[in-house]
């Protein structure tokens, strides 16, 4: 079935052209460059992967609670809309909330996917290049996975939203080349990364789990490769230049903060968007969410060095100023781990089932042979 047939409202133009500007840069220096960005090419060439064979696709999903949302992440719970919900409108709100959520991330993909295509064409360097070009590849796997999820197992597809796409366009359409480093790495994967995590960590559906944890081990060697691309260049800059880009930071933020409220959700529910909106922001769940969202994206604005007297105070009022202090080296390493893990238990309970499939198998034709020469 096609796409255009899933979406929950109109999608409008299928097409979503963004006019760009910027220069193709090419590097004649073939020399090895920089060798933590070299390496991490070498790990993301080692790392790559095909969601058709990893992902076990024959798990099934229970499509009125994809995710095992709680009652309490539902921006409607407490309100007085939720004693009015019979069991199964909570199953389509589950639905809806699921599907509007995995669509972001699908869009946030392709977004992700045509941002490093753009790094491969404007970054100066060609280690930068190498790495990017591995990354593309990445962002296209993780949009297929994502698409695949929402076609087979909900059946339900969201249009983007419009903050997310906001923060898109303006990343796309600036000229300097580090701005596709700074919106994709460091903000639109920095909150998707918060986002994927606390999905993963609390769901207990295995499907979607196996998903994140796998898209999550992806992310964490891009994110680095931001950190590090971008440390590197913003020691040179003035200090104006840093204050533009402290600037595009916190109007980007205030953009993430607002795109998972999930207007979009209690508006298909007949929810007028004014009240839709202030319920999602008087949910004392989603308060939490959107705080913890941060955790990725302010501790790596930190350490690439846009850390100005603005910057800091516009994180002191959104209250997650406390975030930069966080351990991002920590927080990739056990995203890596995690996804070994997973892998590692899989593994093990297929190797069980087979062992067991051949003693059975064994024991059966022993049985057999028995009463044969009986």
């Amino acid at each position: 079935m096609a796409t255009h047939d899933l979406y929950a409202k109109d999608p409008g133009d299928p097409l979503w052209q963004v006019p760009a500007s910027g220069s193709a840069r090419f590097s004649w220096e073939y020399d090895d460059g920089r060798d933590r960005l070299l390496a991490l090419y070498q790990k993301g060439k080692d790392k790559q992967w095909d969601g058709h064979r990893r992902i076990d696709w024959d798990l099934e999903v229970d499509p009125y609670d994809p995710l095992g949302t709680p009652d309490e992440a539902m921006a409607l719970y407490g309100t007085p809309y939720w004693p009015k919900l019979t069991d199964r409108d909570k199953g389509e709100l589950r639905l809806h909330f699921a599907s509007w959520q995995f669509s972001q991330f699908l869009h946030g993909e392709q977004g992700a996917m045509i941002c490093a295509a753009r790094i491969v064409e404007s970054a100066p360097d060609l280690d930068a290049k190498f790495y990017s070009a591995t990354q593309t590849m990445d962002e296209a796997r993780h949009a297929e996975i994502y698409a695949r999820f929402l076609h087979e197992k909900t059946g339900l597809v969201y249009p983007i939203n419009d903050n997310l796409g906001s923060l898109l366009a303006d990343t796309l359409r600036d000229s300097r080349w580090d701005m596709p480093y700074l919106g994709m790495q460091v903000l639109i994967e920095g909150l998707a990364l918060a986002a994927f995590g606390m999905i993963r960590d609390t769901t207990d559906k295995p499907l979607p789990r196996q998903i994140l944890a796998y898209v999550m081990q992806d992310e964490a060697r891009h994110v680095a490769f931001g950190r590090m691309a971008l440390r590197d260049y913003y020691r040179q800059l003035t200090d104006a230049e840093l204050r533009e880009r402290e600037e595009f930071v916190i109007e980007g933020c205030h953009l993430m903060r607002d795109r998972l409220r999930g207007v979009e959700v209690l508006e298909n529910f007949g929810i007028p968007k004014a009240e839709a909106e202030q319920l999602s922001e008087h949910s004392e769940f989603l308060q939490l969410f959107r705080k913890l969202l941060f955790s990725r994206i302010v501790p790596c604005v930190k350490d690439i060095g846009l850390w100005g007297e603005r910057l800091q105070r516009a994180y002191a009022d959104m209250g997650v100023f406390e975030l930069g202090d966080s351990n991002l080296d920590q927080l990739m390493t056990q995203d890596e781990e995690i996804a070994d893990r997973l892998d590692a238990e899989r593994f093990a309970a297929e190797e069980r089932e087979r062992v067991a499939e051949v003693a059975e198998t064994i024991e059966s034709g022993a049985a057999e042979s028995g009463a044969a020469e009986a």
